[in-house]
């Protein structure tokens, strides 16, 4: 009886000792945790984290958190905090993304990047990485280097309504190419009681980024940059006409109403609709449009020129970008999955079922026509975040805030010019 109570015990310890090894060995491979506020790409991430973790057994798992500033409120906390996940992304400007760098929330992707020649930095559009990457010399005093990978490209331009071209006695595949043709659109839109371009002009980086499109147009980069660094002030003639063209489309009747308080979600569902002729979106529209009207007939345009002495400049790049966290435990795995996420095959699953644009150059091939005609213009692109410098963040408000006076009739362009160049000169006081 002694030997066979000693043989069970043995043979208990020895299960007991075989599946604590087989579960230690089942739970070896780490579950990396992403965070997002992608919520149109969320069936998607869905799927190809199931992909990843039959292809290597590793759990990817994708939390979800919208809309964008609540978003951003939680990356900051978690930040304070030191509870980021082992991926985010940073919703804000290249000054916000550069301290959380030198706090050491972000690991420099570069080494990465420039491995196997420069494999992986080589398949993804230049201008998209270039959101992400601190060159020699940056004025925030970051290291060189590349630190988040793009997994989408985005434009943001101008779309419009063929159907309603047509009711207007116009040729939907003539889209306006100057200002001036636009303006004459306008007066036709007001004479038939229709509704003009809808944007999400309530929320002011909009705003923003049409009036930039603008200024680029009419006086070059160079006196736009020149004016951020406090060369040229805001009264200059050139900005009063940048912020002219405003009232000139309110009162040709090209803008909605209720444009300035507006949110952009509000704007894709009317153009969605057919109740605008024009919206003013990014390339993310094509999958909002295709969810809300799969009908829809409409085309993309740059905005009309104003000035033949510059080239017409839009936003764009880097849509949506991913960080890795350099004090997660999973930071290398993390960085094989961005690798996994962003190669060729991946970026066509993600470009066919979200119609966004990829990050992957070899992935356009999966792209739709409508989306083609927001790559057309890529090389036209520019943002912010390239610039090298940065306005005050009062002056943007003030400018922003400005135009939404000038479009309800509160005031005039000069009015707002002098109020902008007096917020300016007021920051440059602080700084001194």
């Amino acid at each position: 009886m002694r030997k066979i109570y000693a043989f069970g015990l043995t043979l208990c310890a020895t299960l007991v000792f075989f599946g604590c090894a087989l579960q230690s060995k089942a739970t070896d491979k780490p579950t990396i945790t992403i965070w997002h506020w992608m919520t149109d790409r969320e069936p998607a991430f869905t799927e190809l984290a199931r992909r990843y973790e039959a292809k290597t057994g590793i759990r990817v798992n994708f939390e979800l958190y919208a809309p964008s500033d609540a978003y951003s409120q939680k990356v900051r906390a978690a930040a304070q905090g030191a509870t980021l996940p082992d991926i985010f992304g940073i919703l804000a400007e290249k000054r916000d993304f550069s301290s959380f760098i030198k706090a050491g929330h972000v690991l420099d992707l570069t080494p990465h990047m420039d491995a196997d020649s420069g494999r992986w930095r080589n398949s993804l559009f230049a201008k998209a990485l270039a959101v992400n990457e601190f060159n020699p010399g940056n004025k925030y005093g970051i290291e060189p280097g590349v630190y988040g990978v793009p997994i989408d490209v985005m434009a943001i331009q101008m779309l419009y309504n063929k159907g309603l071209f047509k009711k207007l006695g116009l040729d939907p595949e003539k889209p306006p190419l100057t200002f001036q043709e636009f303006v004459e659109i306008g007066k036709k839109i007001k004479a038939q009681n229709m509704q003009g371009m809808v944007s999400g002009w309530a929320e002011v980086w909009m705003i923003d980024c049409f009036a930039n499109n603008y200024a680029f147009n009419i006086m070059g980069k160079d006196k736009v940059i020149d004016t951020i660094k406090g060369k040229i002030p805001y009264t200059d003639p050139d900005w009063v006409k940048v912020l002219g063209l405003f009232k000139e489309m309110q009162e040709a009747g090209l803008l909605a109403t209720g444009v300035v308080t507006m949110v952009n979600k509000t704007a894709e569902q009317l153009f969605a609709n057919g109740k605008a002729v024009f919206a003013f979106n990014g390339s993310w529209c094509v999958n909002v449009y295709k969810g809300m009207n799969p009908g829809l007939k409409y085309g993309v345009m740059m905005p009309p020129r104003a000035s033949d002495k510059y080239p017409m400049v839009i936003w764009g790049g880097a849509g949506s970008s991913f960080m890795v966290n350099a004090r997660s435990k999973n930071k290398e795995e993390a960085v094989r999955f961005l690798q996994w996420l962003t190669d060729k095959e991946q970026q066509a699953y993600l470009a066919e079922t979200t119609n966004n644009l990829p990050a992957n150059k070899e992935s356009l091939s999966k792209v739709s026509e409508i989306l083609n005609e927001f790559v057309r213009n890529m090389d036209n692109t520019t943002h912010p975040n390239v610039w090298g410098v940065s306005e005050f963040p009062a002056v943007i408000e003030a400018f922003d805030k400005g135009i939404q006076s000038i479009i309800i009739k509160e005031k005039t362009p000069e009015q707002i010019a002098a109020e902008v160049q007096k917020i300016k000169a007021r920051e440059q006081a602080k700084k001194r």
